[in-house]
């Protein structure tokens, strides 16, 4: 049994459940923020069987995809203004950062 933890960004976490569903993975999803680009993610956690995991990877990697967006850093409070960048900067966002973690127990109840 194992446990996945998926943060993908907002625009691909509706198509990402619709294909969970589809293809009959239970998950929660959790409104969460990036911490560098302060952004809307999604994060879905997901148990599932072992034998299952490339099956919802490759699903999680069809409906994840990363793109390039201009973003205005956010100017230090109080912080290091030697590393702030005054303009727009072009960065990758999206995707999907998964972890895959093992589960001693699984309890339903």
């Amino acid at each position: 049994m194992k446990l996945v933890v998926a943060v993908v960004q907002d625009q691909d976490s509706n198509r990402l459940s619709n294909a969970l569903t589809k293809n009959n993975f239970r998950a929660t999803k959790l409104a969460s923020t990036g911490g560098f680009l302060r952004s809307g993610n999604t994060t879905f956690i997901v148990g599932t069987e072992d034998s299952k995991i490339p099956q919802l990877l490759d699903i999680i990697k069809d409906n994840c995809r990363s793109r390039e967006q201009m973003v205005s850093p956010v100017s230090p409070l109080g912080g290091n203004a030697d590393s702030y960048i005054p303009y727009p900067i072009e960065v990758e966002v999206g995707g999907a950062t998964v972890f895959v973690l093992p589960i001693e127990q699984f309890h339903h109840f």
